[in-house]
């Protein structure tokens, strides 16, 4: 039991990291030109601003083939004619037009360079097609080695999802494939057989009958949405509903299951009210309301894919039936549905702009499960939950990648993440002033792509301090502070250690079984008429070390 636990431990540790060198020191990492190509605000990517994109495809499980094409809607913002539209291989695109004429391109691997005849005057709006087709990458490992899962179910009909965080929506549909950019809205449009259906983002506008015996799913997205955060998920599909009366009015919620698993579905999904009640609670208003709420599942564990949320855990609590904090509070809820539909604050609300500050979506989605055990069982359960999760963390590298690669930071960023937000919460000290920030980030930074640097501003300013030595020490360095401290001549000496320069949060301790709060430095201080023989306790809430130095 304990070797089973221990590898779904470290799979949920690097749950959504696509790439190996998540396991490797990131200075040994080599980066080509195809990372930079991939991971930068390129010049032919700069000059123009997504509006809005119109996917239409058709899916063929009897060759595992995707073919069909995406109109692009720009704005121009400087007059350039060179566009980049990315697409992997094995994929491959087969024309471009604008306005009637065919466009000529250049291939650079996962890169395609436009060349535009038509001028673009900067403030105009312009729109192109890509028409592309083949065989796309199969999701080997999904969703940590992700792309398209061809599966079957039980009945042997097949059984499709996409999968593509990290790897980039470029896998299986061309498109602008960096976060910094979200398109405004989205038609999204799927050709499958007729026995099959497709659930993607956003609210269904259309079924459309063929007589090749297929049908075309019409869908539409009509907020910001990121490109990881787009998917097809293809079955012989059930489906019932409920109304959810939130902060903002009423939520459309609804279920797409394979047909065997509705009985199931209809019991464990009762999660899902309960999920909206906390967050909203903790975070503010769901934040895609017009496009409703949608829980899919899928072949694979899950993904926090917008308004389409994708779920793989066997219709039971835990993470596959196992408590990832080792408490026993893991087992009160099922971790795919709180987890993933808590990345629609943090991921699909508030997106980073680059795949290096990846923490800003899975450590305050991390700290979101604690939340929702705080919310249902007391803070004295979340807080044992979170502080169950630290036999997780590896402090092998920092939580924060390099930029303009697309290099993801440590695995740490989930459980070290997560316990480093309530370390700050500690800090804080006012749980409603917490609160208050938690719902403030996602007002402020409402359907926006954002940098770690203003995430740190924001919460630095709200709390009325700064916390620039706080944020240096958990997401760039990989050291545990410790509290080092010693008796002398009936006085406390103490400091901060192993930690960077200027490291000086509060810690509470208990001190001969009185709480107490210390301001510690990394130059020792003192405290006087302290007992000789007294016994320190740190906080275990503090994601730090207590060091008693033997004199």
């Amino acid at each position: 039991m304990r070797i089973v636990y221990f590898f779904v431990l470290i799979s949920f540790f690097i749950f959504n990291s696509i790439k190996a060198q998540l396991l490797l020191d990131n200075k040994d990492v080599l980066f080509t030109r195809q990372d930079s190509l991939r991971g930068s605000i390129t010049k032919e990517r700069s000059w123009w601003d997504l509006k809005q994109y119109r996917l239409d495809i058709k899916v063929n499980p009897l060759d595992s083939t995707i073919t069909g094409s995406n109109t692009i809607k720009y704005k121009v913002l400087q007059e350039y004619n060179v566009m980049q539209i990315d697409l992997q291989n094995p994929l491959e695109i087969n024309k471009i037009v604008q306005d009637g004429i065919e466009l000529k391109y250049n291939r650079e691997e996962n890169v395609y360079f436009v060349n535009l005849v038509a001028l673009q005057k900067k403030g105009s709006t312009k729109e192109l097609s890509v028409f592309y087709g083949g065989k796309p990458k199969v999701a080997v490992n999904p969703p940590w080695d992700g792309g398209i899962t061809w599966k079957k179910d039980r009945n042997g009909k097949p059984f499709i999802a996409s999968s593509c965080q990290g790897l980039g929506a470029s896998v299986w549909w061309p498109n602008k494939d960096h976060m910094y950019d979200e398109v405004e809205d989205m038609y999204i449009s799927v050709n499958v057989p007729s026995d099959l259906m497709d659930v993607s983002n956003g609210r269904l506008l259309s079924v459309k009958k063929h007589k090749n015996g297929t049908k075309t799913y019409n869908w539409y997205v009509s907020n910001p949405i990121n490109n990881y955060g787009v998917n097809i998920n293809i079955g012989d599909y059930v489906s019932f509903s409920e109304k959810y009366k939130g902060e903002k009015g009423t939520l459309d919620c609804s279920y797409y299951v394979l047909r065997d698993n509705l009985a199931k579905a209809k019991k464990q999904f009762k999660e899902v009210p309960r999920m909206l009640k906390a967050f909203e609670y903790w975070f503010g208003p769901y934040p895609f309301y017009k496009d409703g709420y949608k829980l899919v599942e899928v072949p694979y564990l899950g993904m926090e894919h917008q308004s389409s949320v994708t779920y793989g855990n066997g219709f039971q609590n835990g993470y596959l039936g196992h408590d990832l904090s080792g408490t026993g509070w893991g087992l009160k809820f099922d971790f795919i549905i709180v987890h993933e539909s808590g990345h629609e604050w943090f991921a699909n609300n508030i997106t980073y702009k680059d795949v290096a500050d990846m923490w800003i979506h899975e450590s305050f989605t991390n700290y979101s499960e604690s939340l929702f055990v705080e919310y249902y069982y007391g803070k004295k359960a979340g807080s044992e939950y979170v502080v169950g999760t630290r036999s997780g963390i590896e402090n092998d590298f920092p939580i924060i990648g390099k930029y303009d690669v697309n290099n993801e930071g440590s695995g740490d960023m989930y459980a070290k993440g997560g316990n480093m937000l309530h370390t700050l919460r500690q800090i804080v000290n006012d749980d409603k002033k917490w609160r208050s920030i938690l719902r403030g980030l996602n007002a402020t930074f409402y359907h926006q792509t954002v940098t770690t640097k203003q995430i740190e501003d924001y919460i630095s300013e709200e709390a009325g301090m700064d916390l620039n030595p706080f944020f240096n020490q958990y997401l760039r360095d990989i050291r545990i502070p410790a509290l080092e401290y010693y008796f002398e001549n009936n006085n406390l000496v103490y400091r901060w250690a192993n930690c960077v320069s200027e490291f000086n949060i509060p810690v509470k301790i208990t001190l001969n079984g009185v709480e107490k709060w210390l301001k510690p430095e990394t130059d020792w201080k003192t405290e006087t008429n302290i007992d000789q023989n007294s016994n320190l306790v740190v906080d275990v809430n503090f994601y730090v070390k207590g060091v008693h130095i033997r004199k």
